[in-house]
C-alpha cells in the first residue's frame, strides 16, 4: 500500500509540475559558488543559483569569506565535469533578479546542485519569501525525478 501510495504521489506531482521551464545549456564559466555562466543556443546566460548563498569570494565588497573558495572550486568542478546540465526555472519565483542574472533551479546530470551544495556544507538555504518553501520543493522534486528516470 505504501509502494502504491508513493507511486501516485510521484505521478500527480511529476504530472502537475511538467510546465516548469526547463532549459539544456552548456556550461561556459564559473562566477562564484552559487552563480556561472551558461550558453543556450548562441545567447549567454548569467545564472544565480535559486534558494542558496554560499560565501563570497574576494571580488566580492564584502571580502573573502570562509569556505568561498571551495564553494566556488565545488561548483566549477560539478559544472566542467557535467555531461547533461538543465536549468529550471520556478513558477513561484521571479525569472531574473535586479542584477539581470537568471535565477534558476541546477540539475547537473538528473542531481540538483543546490542540495549538493547545502549537504556538503558549501551553501546555506536563504532567500526565502512569503510562504514559499524550498526546501520542500527540493524534496519532492528530487524524488520525483528519480521516479521519472527509474519508472517513466
Amino acid at each position: 500500500m505504501k509502494k502504491a501510495m508513493m507511486t501516485f504521489l510521484g505521478v500527480f506531482l511529476f504530472i502537475n509540475n511538467v510546465n516548469a521551464k526547463e532549459i539544456k545549456v552548456n556550461f561556459k564559466t564559473c562566477i562564484d559558488g552559487d552563480t556561472a555562466i551558461f550558453l543556450y543556443n548562441d545567447e549567454k546566460i548569467k545564472a544565480r543559483f535559486l534558494a542558496i548563498d554560499t560565501p563570497e569570494t574576494e571580488y566580492s565588497s564584502k571580502g573573502e569569506q570562509p569556505l568561498s573558495k571551495e564553494a566556488s572550486e565545488y561548483t566549477c568542478n560539478k559544472l566542467k565535469n557535467a555531461k547533461k546540465i538543465i536549468l529550471e526555472y520556478d513558477d513561484n519565483s521571479d525569472k531574473t533578479d535586479k542584477y539581470d542574472r537568471h535565477l534558476v533551479w541546477v540539475w547537473i546530470d538528473n542531481k540538483l546542485l543546490q542540495k549538493d551544495l547545502v549537504s556538503k556544507g558549501y551553501a546555506k538555504v536563504t532567500y526565502l519569501y512569503n510562504d514559499y518553501n524550498p526546501l520542500l520543493y527540493l524534496h519532492i522534486h528530487h524524488y520525483i525525478r528519480i521516479f521519472a528516470v527509474l519508472f517513466l
